[in-house]
């Protein structure tokens, strides 16, 4: 693994039940750089991101995952968020018992300036009202958005993938989410360009106007047809649709 990359995925194959979902994909994101993973339904994108992370059910039989140059494959959910991987579910489940308040708090707990910190990072994602509340209870779609970016922005994580973060989420409340997105990414206000990494799941490629990306990949029937230029394969897709995309996959005319 060369140094400069956070994740690297070498010829996966990965098996839910008798269905092979992912036919030798391969994928490397450098430090640093933010990529988006684009494609219709069922193309296996979400497939993959579950897979990064390790949820059980995504069988591995062929390939490999490395995070840091430390191979990842076989470890487990917590051990990758150890590591420095998080996730930010497109249908992530109500937790009863456990308030936003009380699991960012757990997430915060190193820090000196818990309380301080807690409530500046819920007023930016304007999650202060449901700070109370158990964990995504009575939320819409874009309040749910809302609290798992509140969530990852106090992880911190070297590596955070999101699932359809626009999804569910009406045109006003789409703007706060791309800023919490781009803040999430950007360690340092003074240094924009200096970003922590990482991948973004969309169907429709509109939220990637207002998000600083690097890198798009286009998958079809589980394989990474193609990568290149976000801009310009944002343009054909919407020029042609995903079905021209498919059909001139097996040139790379993206690439």
């Amino acid at each position: 693994m060369k140094p400069n990359n956070i994740l690297e995925i070498e010829d996966l194959c990965v098996r839910v039940g008798d269905n092979t979902l992912l036919d030798h994909v391969s994928l490397t994101i450098p430090d640093g750089e933010v990529h988006a993973l684009l494609g219709q339904n069922g193309s296996g994108k979400t497939t993959l991101m579950m897979t990064i992370m390790g949820y059980a059910g995504y069988e591995i039989t062929q390939g490999c995952i490395r995070f840091k140059g430390q191979d990842i494959t076989q470890k487990s959910v917590s051990e990758r968020a150890q590591l420095g991987i998080a996730i930010a579910q497109q249908r992530p489940p109500t937790i009863q018992g456990v308030t936003l308040q009380k699991i960012v708090a757990y997430i915060l707990r190193d820090e000196p300036d818990q309380q301080e910190k807690l409530h500046a990072l819920a007023q930016a994602a304007q999650m202060e009202p449901f700070l109370t509340r158990n964990i995504n209870e009575g939320l819409s779609g874009g309040e749910i958005k809302r609290s798992e970016l509140l969530q990852l922005l106090a992880m911190a994580p070297a590596l955070a993938m999101m699932d359809e973060p626009d999804s569910g989420v009406d045109i006003e409340a789409l703007s706060l989410v791309c800023k919490l997105i781009n803040q999430l990414f950007t360690t340092d206000e003074k240094k924009p360009a200096k970003r922590n990494a990482g991948l973004i799941i969309t169907h429709s490629g509109n939220i990637l106007n207002q998000i600083h990306i690097d890198k798009a990949h286009v998958m079809h029937n589980g394989q990474i047809g193609c990568s290149g230029n976000p801009a310009i394969i944002l343009e054909q897709i919407g020029k042609c649709g995903y079905e021209e995309c498919i059909r001139c996959m097996g040139a790379r005319c993206f690439s």
